[in-house]
């Protein structure tokens, strides 16, 4: 009996010219790829379904490091998507570390011959087609066929690494990627979910930094502020007492839950794995499995979940600890009707709630949705035509469009929407149906003003305290506030930033000084930090380093810390050392913050670590050791 190859029979086809390739040097050819088992990997960066994927890969290409090459392919559904440098930023949020090229036209789509997001193609390394899959499970299906395929081709595999530039960034914002926010306007709090740091940040309602809530790091760990940990939340929603937080930490499958009287987390609904199968009665909700939660409304006792991985709304009874569907037969699409039979949604995403309805954006529909809460409740569709219908237009029933949107909520009746793909803030009457732009440009940037004079870039969030509109502005990394009456908006400034502190994870700027020789006896460091031009340091951030000895023999204090607090663009911070006849390497780590200068402000934190080697001899001829740290521009 034959043992059955995985080897393609038929040539691959050449990859087109002229595209634009990301987190590489120049642009890749199928020749180039010899030796390699290739997945192209067919995505378009709204995708719920290729957001999935995203961990299967990177979970192949950690088990396969010199065999596998991951291509990622990137034909985008929606206009926006297709823009370079919003798939620039979103390979950034979904951290995707290998090659991306922008098949803008579709031309890779046509010669592959590909249907569906997302679709995986498979490459022998002789160059030949292995075969093709469409949907998700794409670890369990592929990783037997690139085992086989590595064994077959043992003799022609090229284990040189790809010539990949992709890396982590040293210099970020204080807010990387905020994806949702929630207001408690009784007590004056703002819950941003800090999302590309994988953590929740608590301000008052102008900007002062109160605390953050988990390390920063990846993770799916419960307990107080300083060790819990998330995967890229997303949606935020606070209960009517404000003493909970629920956190829709989407990549985890999971609700979260955040004490605010101890800043506890805790886990009250999902396992962490992507849902297998839909909940049973009676099933503990921290024992179901769950789907890419993403928005949350609060009504009553009832946490209210858009299951953006299943198209459908569920429903989780706080007081019963209960967990079922409430709306969406799980196929993708936008039939209204009734909630559990007929309605199909799409891709649900950010969620709001009166006293007679939940509304939510059903983002890859460009839609507006509502339902009741009653049993025979219908879902309804305010604004929206269909999966590929979408656009910019203000007007009446029938006339208004969005772009993608993925969050909404309501205020006096009226719905304010974040128009994700417009960079736009919508509001709909959802009486007279009828749809007006409240601010933004509609093309991609940032800017204060009023109207359309102001720009964003692709707002995520949106949520109400005071009579004012907070946006996570997702891709300006910043959270914007809006005055819906006459569209004014304002850059809200963080203050306090030093107390949450650079996420964790992140690469850390090196700075190696020369070595150094300086007179025994009382002897000043000097320490120069400088911001790059057209910044300055920032007098709010709580910037430190916390120099150390390696040898307590030759100077005291063997552990010191430096504070500054200046906006200038640089600062020199001294302190004194008492230095003894030897050699010794002093290594400084910490935080500086600096900021944008101009009318909006963004600010940025980099993780930094300076050493230099000194030498304590008589005959130096000078009592200063000098370390120099200058900030490349982010």
């Amino acid at each position: 009996m034959t043992e059955r190859t995985w080897a393609g029979s038929h040539p691959a086809h050449a990859f087109p010219r002229g595209l634009t390739w990301f987190n590489v040097q120049e642009p890749l050819t199928l020749e180039y790829l010899r030796g390699k088992v290739v997945l192209l990997d067919f995505w378009t960066l709204g995708c719920i379904n290729c957001q999935h994927i995203v961990r299967d890969l990177q979970r192949l290409e950690a088990e396969f490091p010199e065999t596998l090459a991951v291509i990622g392919v990137h034909s985008g559904k929606f206009a926006t998507e297709q823009t370079d440098e919003s798939i620039k930023e979103a390979i950034g949020r979904l951290r995707r570390t290998h090659p991306v090229v922008n098949d803008e036209d579709f031309e890779f789509w046509e010669r592959y011959g590909v249907r569906a997001w997302p679709t995986i193609v498979a490459i022998d390394p002789a160059g030949n087609l292995v075969g093709y899959h469409e949907g998700e499970g794409v670890y369990q299906l592929f990783r037997p066929v690139i085992e086989q395929l590595e064994e077959e081709f043992v003799e022609q595999i090229d284990r040189r690494p790809l010539p990949v530039t992709a890396e982590a960034t040293a210099v970020s914002p204080v807010l990387r990627f905020p994806g949702a926010l929630a207001a408690d306007e009784e007590r004056g709090r703002l819950f941003i979910a800090d999302s590309g740091n994988n953590r929740i940040v608590v301000t008052n309602l102008t900007g002062d930094v109160e605390c953050a809530i988990g390390t920063g790091d990846e993770g799916f760990a419960d307990g107080d502020a300083a060790n819990a940990t998330f995967r890229q939340p997303q949606g935020v929603a606070v209960s009517a007492d404000g003493r909970t937080v629920y956190i829709a930490d989407t990549r985890n499958h999971a609700i979260r839950a955040i004490d605010t009287d101890q800043w506890r987390v805790r886990t009250i609904a999902g396992t962490g794995e992507r849902l297998s199968q839909l909940p049973q009665p009676g099933m503990d909700p921290r024992q179901v499995e769950l789907a890419s939660p993403w928005g949350l409304a609060v009504a009553g006792n009832m946490l209210y979940i858009a299951m953006a991985g299943l198209h459908q709304l569920w429903v989780m009874d706080l007081a019963a600890e209960s967990i079922e569907v409430f709306a969406g037969t799980s196929r993708e699409g936008l039939d209204d009707g009734p909630r559990l039979t007929m309605a199909t949604l799409a891709q649900p995403s950010g969620m709001t709630a009166d006293a007679s309805f939940v509304y939510w954006a059903d983002a890859e529909a460009s839609a507006i949705r509502r339902v009741g809460y009653g049993e025979e409740a219908l879902v309804d569709t305010l604004l929206g035509r269909g999966l590929f219908e979408y656009g910019n237009d203000d007007g009446g029933p029938g006339e208004g469009q969005l772009q993608h949107p993925q969050d909404v909520v309501v205020l006096n009746g009226i719905l304010f929407i974040a128009d994700t793909y417009n960079h736009a803030i919508r509001a709909l009457d959802p009486g007279r149906r009828e749809l007006t732009t409240v601010a933004g440009s509609r093309e991609r940037g940032w800017h204060d003003g009023t109207g359309q004079e102001a720009q964003f870039s692709e707002p995520s969030g949106i949520t109400t305290a005071n009579g004012l509109l907070y946006i996570a502005d997702t891709n300006n990394h910043v959270v914007r506030v809006v005055q819906p009456q006459s569209g004014l908006v304002s850059t809200m400034q963080l203050n306090r930033i030093g107390r949450i502190g650079a996420a964790a994870g992140g690469q850390t700027l090196r700075f190696e000084a020369p070595p150094q020789e300086v007179e025994p006896g009382a002897v000043t460091l000097r320490l120069r930090v400088t911001a790059p031009a057209g910044y300055h340091l920032n007098s709010l951030g709580g910037s430190r380093l916390a120099v150390s000895s390696s040898d307590n023999a030759v100077f005291e204090p063997r552990e010191m810390e430096l504070n500054w607090a200046t906006d200038e663009r640089g600062t020199e911070v001294t302190v004194e050392l008492n230095g003894r006849a030897g050699e010794a390497m002093l290594t400084g780590s910490g935080e500086v913050y600096f900021c944008e200068e101009g009318a909006t402000e963004r600010c940025y934190v980099a993780q930094v670590q300076v050493t230099a080697p000194v030498r304590v001899t008589d005959g130096a001829g000078t009592r200063d050791i000098v370390l120099d740290v200058t900030l490349p521009k982010p």
